[in-house]
């Protein structure tokens, strides 16, 4: 329970802080790859950030659905 709680908030912060940085401009936005419209589009920097985003949601449901393997069980 305690390390789906944990998983969930982190998947928050990490979800949130992704939002920003891909709605956001800041210093290494990098070249437009797609237009979305007058002043909007995905930029070379946002496929980092989802990428990043990507790799912690993965990181994040083994922590969840593997099950631990020090002898305890798992209380799920």
């Amino acid at each position: 329970m305690v390390r789906s709680l944990c998983a969930l908030t982190v998947s928050g912060v990490v979800s949130a802080f992704a939002f920003l940085l891909v709605t956001g401009s800041y210093l290494n936005d990098g070249p437009v790859l797609v237009q979305l419209g007058p002043g909007h589009g995905v930029h070379a920097g946002d496929l980092l950030v989802l990428a990043g985003w990507a790799v912690s949601m993965v990181a994040l449901a083994a922590l969840v659905l593997v099950p631990r393997r020090d002898g305890f069980p798992s209380r799920r």
